[in-house]
């Protein structure tokens, strides 16, 4: 009986002339798992990404380069992130394959959407094609010709907080919650981006690589060296982006890890092991003598702000991990409920423009800045204190 000849979705498992034919990634959009096999006629399980006409460079993020692109096939105009290779010989990277693990299980509104993996015909040639998103609040705290109201704030931050209890409680920490990785869609729709540096948790907590989350939003354990990273970091970085917006400008923007933990100590006050038990045993206090301030500053660097606002913003800025505000905590709090309520997404400011024509950071005309010149970290590499050349527009009131 003559032998079934082999479908097109078996692998063929001899070795194959690495002379004689090319090698391809394929990606499975199912599991996420990739594998590198000859022959280019097996792309049936990824589309071609010249299929996709690339419109503009909108960014990049922790691991990829983002491009606006349009889909020649149905026309959409979307986001395709090409995934860093240039250390990987065979294979993706472990950081994408755990990004595209990550978005390929999340369905959220307040996430960002991936909608397909394509490739080129070599190696370093992988795109992630994800929902397009008119601007990032980045470049809209950077261009916005007036500052956010309070109504628009709520707005923003509780879809920042519905995302981020979606993802808490499908046991995800994003670890790298930042301005520039909260997206906007042009009908105000706020989507949580960037998987990068995301990881999956479980009870208890194992130790994760500690030098995440970008320098300004980068919470005081994990400054100080704690090898065990919990949801509470991005509720940090949460409390650090609701203070940007409210403020008009980065709220703790320091140059080095010393300087940053100092802004937080000027802010908040000096920890000591009767608010955060286990302090005095941290790694980096062997390296650091930090100052005694005796006082919390929040009150006095928003005073404007409501009671209630200011109580979220200090749950959120506990220095207990164990004690700092959750989303679902955010959700329920009583700031939002309270005048001026939050708006309508549909009524957020639209600066399609800004995004979809902006020039490189490095080319912007400087901008108006406070006496002392902050630079936004809106690109940075999540390690260390290197910084881009946007400047912060000093506040408008």
């Amino acid at each position: 009986m003559q032998k079934p000849s082999k479908t097109s979705s078996e692998h063929d498992t001899r070795e194959a002339d690495p002379e004689k034919e090319k090698r391809v990634t394929l990606i499975s959009i199912k599991t996420g798992q990739a594998m590198t096999i000859p022959n280019t006629d097996r792309l049936g399980l990824c589309r071609s990404v010249s299929e996709f006409e690339k419109l503009n460079r909108i960014g990049e993020g922790t691991y990829g380069i983002v491009y606006r692109a349009r889909d020649t096939r149905s026309d959409e105009i979307v986001a395709l992130k090409k995934v860093r290779m240039e250390k990987e010989k065979d294979g993706l990277p472990i950081s994408g394959l755990r990004e595209i693990n990550l978005l390929i299980n999340l369905r959220h509104k307040n996430v960002v959407e991936l909608k397909e993996v394509v490739v080129g015909s070599h190696l370093d040639s992988i795109f992630l094609v994800m929902m397009y998103c008119e601007q990032d609040l980045a470049s809209l705290l950077d261009n916005m010709p007036a500052p956010f109201t309070e109504a628009q704030v709520k707005c923003i931050a509780l879809q920042m907080m519905n995302g981020l209890q979606f993802l808490h409680d499908n046991f995800i920490i994003h670890r790298d919650l930042k301005v520039s990785n909260l997206l906007l869609t042009d009908k105000g729709c706020l989507k949580i981006a960037d998987f990068g540096l995301a990881r999956t948790f479980g009870i208890p907590f194992r130790p994760m690589t500690p030098r995440v989350v970008t320098l300004w939003y980068r919470a005081p354990e994990v400054l100080l060296g704690s090898s065990v990273q919990t949801t509470a970091i991005d509720m940090w970085a949460a409390g650090c982006i609701l203070g940007e917006l409210l403020a008009n400008q980065p709220l703790l923007p320091g140059t080095s890890e010393i300087q940053q933990i100092q802004l937080i100590i000027d802010l908040l006050g000096t920890p000591n092991d009767s608010i955060w038990p286990g302090y005095s045993s941290l790694p980096m206090l062997e390296k650091y003598t930090l100052k005694k301030q005796p006082y919390n500053n929040l009150k006095h660097r928003f005073s404007w702000l409501s009671q209630a606002g200011l109580r979220l913003l200090n749950n959120l800025f506990m220095y207990n991990s164990t004690k700092r505000a959750t989303a679902q905590d955010c959700l329920d709090h009583s700031y939002f409920t309270e005048q001026p309520l939050p708006c309508d997404p549909k009524l957020m400011p639209t600066f399609p423009h800004h995004r979809n024509k902006r020039k490189k950071s490095s080319n912007m005309p400087p901008a108006e800045t406070t006496s002392v010149t902050y630079k936004r970290e809106e690109f940075g590499q999540a390690f260390g204190p290197q910084i881009s050349t946007v400047a912060i527009k000093k506040p408008k009131r």
